[in-house]
C-alpha cells in the first residue's frame, strides 16, 4: 500500500486496540491512508506509552491482547487503511518478573541463556572479593547497610521459588543460594528428601560464563528441583512449616541475610550510585531502562520476529524506528531489518543537526522529520525582529544571551552527574589502551577523564557512524571528530594537548585493536545521550529567549530562514528525501505545532510583546516570594501561558513542575528544592487569580490569534503538499496547544472532530472562515489536502519506477515577495501561503505570484483559475491559503 499520509495514535491501558480500531471510520473520511500507532508490544504493566518494553514475543495485554490486536488488524484491513507501527530495538524495561530474559539473568548471571542479549560489562560489574561478576542493582532509597538494617529487604517464598522484596521491588534468588536454608530446615525435621534438594542446589554450575554444556545443565536442573520442592511443600505441611520458619530465620537475622545477598548475581545498591558505577548501559539515564544488544543475530530476531511477521502478512506496511543513536551499528540494524522487511517503509527516529544529512547507506526511506519541522517553523519567524526580542530577553531575565556557553555548561553537567558511569566505562578503556602504549601511559586518570569529558561536550551532532569492526569512516565523521578535538583542545588548554591528539587517533582509528574499536563504538553510544539530554531536557528549559524555537533538532540561536532559503532546502527534500516523514507535532516534540505557530507571531510584534511582560510582570510582583520565581522562569511562564491559552491552572503546575526540574538550575529530578518549587507554583496560582492579569493576557492572545491561525494554516500546508509522507499527531486536525508529554498524551474528543467533519460538507468558505476559533478551517483545509493526496498518488509517492513529483518555488514579484511562500508539485499542484500574516494585517501589496499555464481548480472554494500573473491578496481571499490543482488533474 503506498503511503500516503499517517495520523499517530497514542496507545495506553484506557485508549487500546479496539478504541484505536473505532477511529478507522473517521481517519477514512479525513483522508489518511495509514493509522500509526504508538509501541504496543508488552510493556512494564499500566505503562502509558509503551517504550518500556518487557516481552517482544506478544502484543501488550493491557492494550487488549491478541484477540482485540486481531480485530484493529481486520478493521484497519477493511476499512482500506494501513498500519505502522512504532519499533523500540535500543533497550528493554526491567520492571519484576515481566522481563523473563533479564530475569533470568538475575537468576543465573553469566549462566542465563540471555546474558548476552543485555549490555553488560560483566568485567566491570566483578566483585574482587568472591571473584562473582554481579550486576548493580541501584533501587535502593538509602544505603544498603541502612536498608537492611532497618528490616526493608526480605526473603519470600512463592511455592518452590524464592525472592527478594523491597517495597514494590522483586528479584529472583540464585538456586544455588539457597542450598543452605534447604539443609537447616531439612535438619530440624530429619527430612531425607529435602535434604537432597539441597545437596542437589549445591551441585548446580556456578553462574559464570564457560561452556554451553554447563550452562544447558543448570536451567535443567533448577527447573527440576524447583518443581520437586514445589510439589514436596504442597503435600507435605510439615515441610512447608520448616522452609517458612528458615525464612523467617534469615529475615531476622540481618547477617544470614546480608550472607544470602552477597551470594546473588546482583547487588541491590542506594540509586545514586547508579550516576557513577552502573556496569549495563541504560536509556540515557533511566536506570529501569536496560539497553539490549540488537547487533546479535539472535537478539535481532529474537526481537523482531513478530513485528517482522505483521509486515509479511500485510498487516503492517511501515516501520518507525525509535532511537537508532542508540545501537551500536545503526548502518548495520537498517541493512538486517530491510532484508527482513522487504519493501517496507521504514524511517528512523534519527536527529539531524543543521546542514547535517542523514547517512546515505542506510537503507530506509528517511527520518521522522525533525529536520523538516524545524525548518518549517524557521521561515514562519520575522528575522529582522532578533535584535529586539534578545534584547528583551537579555534585559528582563540578566541571562547570558550565548547559547552555544549554555549547551556547553549543560552537557558537561550531564556527563559529569547523569551519564557518569559510562564515562567511567569508558574512561577504564581509555587506561588500559594508553597503558598499552609507552608514549601514552603516563597520564593520570583524572585527565583521561577530563579530556573525554570535554570531546563528549564538543560534538556539535550527536554522533557519528563509524563502523570500526569494518574499519570505515566517513569523510563527515573525520570533520565531526576534528572540529570536537579542537574545540576541546582550546577549551581545556590546561591539559596537554598530545593527549587530545591521542583521542583523536583512537577515534579515527588510527591506533587499532580490540578496545580500541570497542571503544570508538561505545563512544558513538554515548554522545548522542549527551547532546540529547544536555541540548533538549536541560538548555532548552534554560534559554527562553523564544522558546518556540526550543524544539527537537533545533539550534534555538537560529532566529529564523528566508523564503529562498527554505525552498532550496525542500527542492533538495524532494530529490535526497522524497519519502521521508514530515511532521510538525510527535509525542516527543515540546510543545505543539499551534502553540509554536502562535508564539512566533510575537517576532511580528517585539515591541508590544515587551511591553505586556513588563506589565505582567510589575502586576504580578507582589506575588513573589523573596526573590522566587527567578526572572528567567518568570519569562518562560509567560510565554507558556501566552502559547498554551487558554490552559488551566491544574496543566500549568504541572508542566512547570516538569520545566523547573528539567532546567536542573534551582531544582531537579534527584534534588527537589521543595521551597523553590512552592514558590514558583505559588506564583503562577496568584497569577490566575490575578483577574487584571488574566484580562491582560486574554486581550494580548485575541490580538495576535488571527497571525497565529495562518501560521498554523501555513504549517499544515507545507506538511502535507511538501516533499515526503506527513505525519498527523492525534488531534492535531484542529487546533491544539499541548505541551510536552504526559500533556499531549490527553484523550482527544473524537465525537466532536466526527461531528465537524460531517458538517463541512454544508459550509461554505465564509462560514468556514466564520468558524476560525474553533479549527473549522484547519479541519476543512487538512481534509482537502489529504484527500488530494489519494487522488494524486502521482504526485506525492510516485508510479512505477518514477518518484514523486519534484518541488519547485514559484516566482514570486512585488513589496511582500519575501513574506510570500509560493511552490509547485510537478506542475500539478500550487501551493501560495502568506507569511508574516499578523504584522502585514493580511495584505500584500504590490505582490503577485506568477501560475504556470492552466487551468485550475482552487480545492477549498471550487472556482477555476487561469495561469499567468495572480495578485496574492486575490488568491488568498476570502480563504487565506491558495492551493491549485490542475483542471485536467482534478
Amino acid at each position: 500500500m503506498k503511503m500516503l499520509s499517517s495520523y499517530r495514535v497514542q496507545l495506553s491501558p484506557d485508549r487500546g486496540f479496539r478504541t484505536a480500531a473505532s477511529l478507522a471510520p473517521y481517519l477514512v473520511r479525513l483522508g489518511v491512508s495509514h493509522m500509526y500507532c504508538s509501541p504496543y508490544l508488552q510493556a512494564a504493566h499500566g505503562s502509558t506509552h509503551g517504550y518500556d518494553v518487557v516481552d517482544h514475543t506478544r502484543v501488550s495485554e493491557d492494550l487488549g491482547g491478541q484477540d482485540a490486536h486481531d480485530e484493529l488488524c481486520r478493521t484497519l484491513r477493511d476499512a482500506g487503511l494501513g498500519q505502522i507501527v512504532d519499533v523500540v530495538p535500543n533497550h528493554m524495561a526491567v520492571s519484576g518478573p515481566e522481563n523473563t530474559w533479564w530475569w533470568d539473568v538475575l537468576e543465573n548471571g553469566q549462566r542465563s541463556r540471555f546474558a548476552d542479549y543485555f549490555d553488560v560489562d560483566w568485567q566491570y560489574a566483578q566483585d574482587s572479593e568472591n571473584t562473582l561478576n554481579r550486576v548493580l542493582l541501584p533501587i535502593l532509597g538509602d544505603h544498603y547497610g541502612r536498608v537492611l538494617e532497618a528490616g526493608e529487604i526480605q526473603l519470600v517464598r512463592i511455592d518452590g521459588s524464592f525472592q527478594i522484596q523491597y517495597y514494590d521491588h522483586r528479584v529472583p534468588v540464585d538456586p544455588r543460594s539457597l542450598s543452605d536454608l534447604l539443609f537447616q530446615a531439612a535438619s530440624r525435621i530429619e527430612h531425607p528428601e529435602l535434604a537432597f534438594l539441597a545437596s542437589a542446589l549445591d551441585y548446580l554450575p556456578l553462574p559464570k560464563a564457560d561452556d554451553r554444556v554447563n550452562t544447558r545443565r543448570r536451567h535443567r536442573d533448577k527447573e527440576v528441583i524447583r518443581d520437586r520442592l514445589s510439589l514436596l511443600l504442597e503435600d507435605a505441611p510439615h515441610v512447608r512449616r520448616a522452609v517458612d520458619s528458615e525464612v523467617d530465620l534469615i529475615n531476622s537475622d540481618v547477617d544470614r541475610l546480608d550472607a544470602l545477598l552477597e551470594r546473588q548475581n546482583y547487588r541491590l545498591a542506594y540509586w545514586r550510585i547508579a550516576r557513577s558505577d552502573l556496569g549495563y548501559r541504560r536509556f540515557f539515564d533511566i536506570n529501569d531502562l536496560i539497553a539490549i544488544r540488537v547487533e546479535d543475530e539472535d537478539v535481532f530476531s529474537d526481537t523482531h520476529d513478530l513485528i517482522l511477521s505483521w509486515v509479511r502478512e500485510r498487516k503492517v506496511d511501515g516501520l518507525r524506528v525509535d532511537h537508532p543513536d542508540g545501537l551500536r551499528d545503526p548502518e548495520e540494524y537498517f541493512q538486517r531489518l530491510r532484508h527482513r522487511a522487504g519493501d517496507a517503509w521504514i524511517v528512523g527516529e534519527k536527529i539531524l543537526a543543521p546542514n547535517e544529512h542523514m547517512p546515505d547507506s542506510w537503507p530506509i526511506h528517511g527520518t521522522t522529520g525533525y529536520d523538516f519541522l524545524n525548518d518549517l517553523q524557521a521561515v514562519l519567524v520575522q528575522t529582522a525582529s532578533e535584535r529586539k526580542i534578545t534584547d528583551l530577553y537579555r534585559s528582563f531575565t540578566g541571562e547570558s544571551t550565548d547559547y552555544h556557553d549554555l549547551l556547553h555548561e549543560s552537557k558537561l553537567e550531564v556527563v559529569e552527574d547523569l551519564l557518569g558511569s559510562d564515562v567511567n566505562r569508558l574512561t577504564e578503556m581509555l587506561l588500559l589502551i594508553s597503558y598499552r602504549n609507552r608514549r601514552y601511559r603516563d597520564f593520570s586518570r583524572d585527565d583521561v577523564q577530563d579530556a573525554l569529558c570535554e570531546i563528549l561536550v564538543s560534538f556539535s551532532v550527536y554522533r557519528t557512524y563509524i563502523r570500526a569492526e569494518h574499519g570505515t569512516i566517513r569523510d563527515s565523521d573525520r570533520s565531526h571528530i576534528q572540529s570536537a578535538v579542537e574545540r576541546a583542545r582550546e577549551n581545556r588548554d590546561d591539559l596537554d594537548p598530545e593527549l587530545f591528539d591521542f583521542l583523536y587517533r583512537i577515534l579515527t582509528m588510527d591506533l587499532g585493536g580490540d578496545v580500541e574499536r570497542d571503544f570508538v563504538m561505545r563512544f558513538q553510544q554515548l554522545s548522542g545521550p549527551v547532546m540529547a539530554k544536555g541540548a533538549e531536557d536541560t538548555t532548552f528549559y534554560r534559554y527562553n529567549r523564544l522558546i518556540a524555537l526550543n524544539e527537537v533538532g533545533a539550534e534555538p540561536y537560529r532566529f529564523g530562514m528566508s523564503v529562498d532559503d527554505f525552498n532550496e532546502r525542500m527542492a533538495e527534500r524532494s530529490v535526497t528525501l522524497p519519502r521521508s516523514m514530515l511532521t510538525t507535532s510527535t509525542h516527543d516534540t515540546k510543545r505543539s505545532e499551534d502553540l509554536r505557530a502562535r508564539l512566533l507571531v510575537l517576532t511580528e510584534t517585539p515591541n508590544e510583546w515587551a511591553e505586556a511582560v513588563r506589565s505582567w510582570s510589575s502586576l504580578a510582583s507582589q506575588y513573589r516570594i523573596e526573590q522566587w520565581p527567578d526572572r528567567n522562569t518568570e519569562y518562560f511562564m509567560y510565554q507558556t501561558i501566552i502559547g498554551a491559552w487558554p490552559i488551566s491552572e491544574e496543566r500549568l503546575s504541572e508542566y512547570l513542575t516538569k520545566a523547573i526540574r528539567e532546567s536542573k538550575k534551582h531544582t531537579s529530578w534527584t534534588e527537589v528544592d521543595e521551597l523553590y518549587e512552592a514558590a514558583v507554583l505559588s506564583f503562577a496560582r496568584e497569577i490566575f487569580a490575578d483577574t487584571a492579569i488574566q484580562a491582560s493576557m486574554q486581550r494580548f492572545v485575541e490580538h495576535i490569534a488571527l497571525g497565529a491561525y495562518v501560521n498554523s494554516l501555513v504549517q499544515t500546508t507545507v506538511k502535507l503538499l511538501g516533499p515526503g509522507v506527513p505525519d498527523l499527531y492525534q488531534g492535531c486536525e484542529v487546533w491544539n496547544y499541548s505541551l510536552v508529554d504526559p500533556d499531549n498524551r490527553r484523550d482527544i474528543d473524537y465525537t466532536k472532530l466526527e461531528r465537524m467533519l460531517e458538517e463541512l460538507d454544508s459550509l461554505s468558505v465564509a462560514e468556514i472562515m466564520d468558524g476560525m476559533a474553533d479549527a473549522y478551517p484547519k479541519l476543512a483545509l487538512t481534509r482537502a489536502l489529504l484527500h488530494l493526496r489519494l487522488a494524486h498518488t502521482d504526485v506525492f509517492w510516485g508510479s512505477g519506477s518514477r518518484g514523486p513529483k519534484p518541488y519547485a518555488s514559484l516566482d514570486v514579484s512585488g513589496e511582500a515577495r519575501s513574506d510570500v511562500l509560493a511552490f509547485e508539485r510537478g506542475g500539478d499542484i500550487i501551493a501560495v501561503c502568506p507569511l508574516r500574516f499578523h504584522s502585514r494585517a493580511g495584505h500584500y501589496p504590490d505582490t503577485t505570484v506568477a501560475i504556470p499555464e492552466g487551468p485550475y481548480r482552487n480545492v477549498i472554494s471550487g472556482e477555476t483559475v487561469q495561469g499567468g500573473t495572480h495578485a496574492v491578496n486575490e488568491l488568498i481571499t476570502p480563504f487565506p491559503i491558495c492551493i491549485l490543482v490542475r483542471e485536467d488533474q482534478a
